[in-house]
Order: C-alpha cells, then sequence, then structure tokens
C-alpha cells in the first residue's frame, strides 16, 4: 500500500491559521505486513537516526491502527520524503495525514477525507495546513465543536509557486512566542478585510489583487525578524512580478506566487540574489491526500 501527502503552505499572509494551499511536493510512504518490524527512511531526513526510533508517523499508525483492529501488527514502512522539514512547508500535517490514512488502510477499513481531516485535528489544532494536506488546491478552513469546516478552490495550471527555502529552520512553537499577546480592533478589521479579500479572489481567481490582498498584521513582521533576509525575499519577488509573496506557514520558507509564464524568470532572480537557499518552482496541487494498492 502506499499513501502519499502533499506540501502545504499556510496563513498565506493575513488568514492566520485559517488558509492554506497545497504544491506539488510530497511525501510517500509504502508499508506491508511483515514478521519483523522496520523503518527505511529516503530524502529528507535519513541522515536522522532519531527518526527511526521517535517516529511521529509510528506513533500515530500504531494508535488509530490498535484502536482500529484491536491486535498487533509488524510492518516495513518505506518512507520517500520531499517536503523539507521545519521550513513551514507542512511537514508535520504530512506526517499527521498519511499516519492515520495508513492505520486505516491496513486495518482495511474505508473512510472519507473528511474523517481523516477531522482525526488529524487531535494532533494539529490549527486547520491551515492539514486542509490542502488532505483535501489539495486553496482552503479556507475553520474549527467548530472539534470539526473542520472548509471550501476548496482548484488551482489553475497557469499559475506556479515559487518558494524559497532558506537553509535554517524556524521552529513553529517559539515563532508562536513572539506573537503579541493581543491586538487592536484597527489591526483585527486589518486582517479581517484582507483575508475575506484573498479568499474572494482566489475563488474569482483574480490574481492581481493578491499583492494587496495578502498584506497582514498579525504575524509576519515579527516572524521575519528571526531571519531579516526574508524581508529582502519578499522585496525580490515583488519587484520581479509575484503576485503574492508571503511567509509559508511560520517559515522559514517564503512563498510566492507568479503566472507560469514569469515563474523561470522570478525564480532566477531569487536564486541570484540568494545564493545560500534553494529556490524551487512548483505546481499546485489539487489532490491532495492519495492512496494507492
Amino acid at each position: 500500500m502506499t499513501v502519499s501527502v502533499p506540501a502545504t503552505s499556510a496563513n498565506l499572509g493575513p488568514g492566520f491559521d485559517s488558509l492554506g494551499l497545497a504544491v506539488d511536493l510530497r511525501n510517500v510512504v509504502e508499508f506491508h505486513p511483515s514478521k519483523f518490524f522496520s523503518v527505511s527512511i529516503k530524502g529528507e531526513g535519513e541522515n536522522n537516526p532519531k527518526l527511526k526510533g521517535n517516529n511521529l508517523f509510528i506513533s500515530i499508525f500504531n494508535e488509530h491502527y490498535n484502536r482500529l483492529t484491536k491486535k498487533k501488527q509488524n510492518f516495513k514502512f518505506n518512507f520517500y520524503n520531499q517536503i523539507p522539514m521545519s521550513r513551514g512547508l507542512g511537514s508535520s500535517s504530512a506526517v499527521i495525514v498519511s499516519a492515520i490514512a495508513s492505520a486505516h488502510e491496513a486495518a482495511g477499513i474505508k473512510v472519507s477525507k473528511r474523517r481523516i481531516l477531522n482525526h488529524a485535528l487531535v494532533y494539529e489544532s490549527h486547520p491551515d495546513n492539514i486542509t490542502p494536506a488532505v483535501m489539495g488546491g486553496f482552503n479556507a478552513a475553520t474549527v467548530e465543536k472539534n470539526k473542520v469546516f472548509s471550501q476548496k478552490k482548484h488551482l489553475p495550471d497557469y499559475i506556479k509557486a515559487v518558494v524559497v527555502i532558506p537553509n535554517k529552520q524556524m521552529s513553529t512553537a517559539k515563532a508562536r512566542t513572539l506573537l503579541p499577546k493581543s491586538y487592536s480592533k484597527e489591526s483585527a478589521v486589518y486582517n479581517l478585510s484582507h483575508t475575506a479579500l484573498s479568499v474572494a479572489a482566489f475563488f474569482n481567481e483574480d490574481w492581481e489583487i493578491l499583492k494587496i490582498a495578502s498584506q497582514d498584521r498579525f504575524h509576519q513582521k515579527a516572524r521575519m525578524k528571526m531571519l531579516p533576509e526574508l524581508f529582502n525575499v519578499q522585496k525580490v519577488a515583488y519587484e520581479s512580478g509575484a503576485l503574492m509573496s508571503t511567509l509559508s506557514g511560520s517559515g522559514s520558507t517564503f512563498f510566492s506566487m507568479v503566472y507560469d509564464e514569469d515563474s523561470e524568470m522570478i525564480a532566477s532572480k531569487l536564486a541570484l540574489k540568494f545564493p545560500e537557499f534553494a529556490v524551487k518552482i512548483l505546481n499546485f496541487d489539487n489532490d491532495g491526500l492519495i492512496i494507492d494498492k
């Protein structure tokens, strides 16, 4: 059995803990019953021996598999990871979603994507990453009574993502400590209005307004100060023609949406200006969680 989950970019400026989208950079896990438990990791994290012994995926998988089947079974797991860890591209959400989906498949129980998404809330209380990880596309999401309520927009082929991935990690937990304890009414209204405009822009495919709509007063500047080079990344992206350019999740990756015809030029300018960072052009992912046998 094979389960794959895409990378995600969350917040998207003003949509703090509520907006996110999926990009075509996937973590894949192949697994089957085995006499002995084993783990193999290729790609991101393959040189981290702790992941084999203290693996979040295995912990969540076992929890759900044991609950569903009331029995223990050894499996062989082969992980093929493309999503950078602790870079604001939803690596943790990908692990959570794939573990829950894999456990249900291993138990022979069919379950809807919505159910998997709601199970994921136990491990990730903010829906901005887990929702696009499961559903794909662009998503606006909220949580009510321990359930995720969301709306998805399919993203067209003529826009691309350009991501700048610094060589430094950012801890989400540490990044949250940098945020204000409270916000003024003016800042709250500013972010509410810009979030609403962003959602309307995505659903109407009015990409030109996103440069205005994606402005934020809640979290970006405070977090970007942890890696000041990000201010210049955003500046160069906009000067080169990006439609929007925002901190991806809590960072350190910076996400830009661009027209396909501009993607090579914008990526080249960013790579030239920031040679120590990785720059990737990515398609958007509209599939989300994929399960194959």
